[in-house]
């Protein structure tokens, strides 16, 4: 039978426990530190219902169809924090599920690069969507890329902002009617989120701009007549970018139509 340990070794062992705990708790907050300082933030997420159509999930910010917008099927709906009164419609967020914290549910160096075109809303029983929470309600598609289907209901998320790539050229839906113009703009690149929107009709005074205002989502409207006119717009973003889109629209337009331009951010 091995001898007690004597006074000193219980010492040197306490010590090293102590000294192994102060490191752990020094690389762990080094991660914490690193995450945040490289951009990455603390989220969750959750998914749409499995028989949800993908293309349907265009929401709050009014796109009719997700595809046809040039999102495709990596969309997320996203708690008010995030959403900012629908000023984040359009915005790029890549994430990955945070393994550490959930080995069980998140797959391993796993990312998606999904697009903001819902809004999900806040309750009055502390849910994950509301503030401060900050939430992704995924489509299934886009969150089966970072975790695994179950019984989970939730999983822990480090995400940060990312430029959007996209295919063509920003895209232009024409909706309203007589003098009410309400254009739904989509399929915008860069940091995707529009801030401040103008409109100008051929007819008006060169160089003049009307400023649009936000109806609701990716929904911007003016109050002047301008049918039979070709149509340019100018866009800033909420990276500070901006660009004008001169004659996108040809004077022969209609509600209800959609024009790409060849310009892109």
């Amino acid at each position: 039978m091995a001898p007690p340990l004597g006074l000193s070794a219980v010492s040197s062992c306490a010590s090293f426990w102590h000294i192994f705990l102060l490191v752990s708790m020094v690389l762990e907050g080094m991660i914490i530190v690193n995450v945040e300082a490289s951009g990455w933030l603390s989220g969750h997420a959750t998914f749409y219902g499995t028989n949800q159509d993908p293309a349907t999930l265009g929401g709050a910010c009014g796109y009719d169809n997700t595809f046809h917008a040039g999102f495709g099927v990596n969309t997320a709906a996203v708690s008010s924090t995030l959403f900012r009164g629908g000023e984040a419609c359009g915005a790029c967020y890549q994430v990955t599920c945070n393994y550490r914290i959930d080995p069980k549910w998140c797959l391993q160096r796993r990312a998606v690069t999904v697009t903001a075109t819902n809004f999900c809303p806040p309750n009055n029983n502390g849910g994950w969507c509301n503030a401060p929470h900050q939430h992704f309600d995924m489509s299934t598609p886009a969150f089966l890329r970072i975790a695994r289907q179950g019984n989970e209901g939730i999983v822990p998320v480090i995400y940060r902002r990312v430029s959007c790539q996209r295919r063509g050229g920003v895209r232009f839906t024409l909706k309203g009617q007589s003098n009410f113009n309400m254009v739904m703009i989509s399929n915008v690149g860069g940091s995707g989120d529009v801030k401040a929107a103008w409109i100008r009709g051929s007819r008006m005074r060169r160089g003049t701009w009307l400023p649009m205002h936000r109806n609701w989502g990716a929904n911007w409207q003016s109050s002047i007549d301008l049918r039979n006119q070709k149509l340019s717009f100018k866009l800033t973003l909420v990276d500070g970018r901006s660009l004008v889109f001169s004659n996108v629209v040809p004077s022969t337009w209609s509600f209800g139509q959609t024009f790409s331009s060849r310009n892109q951010f």
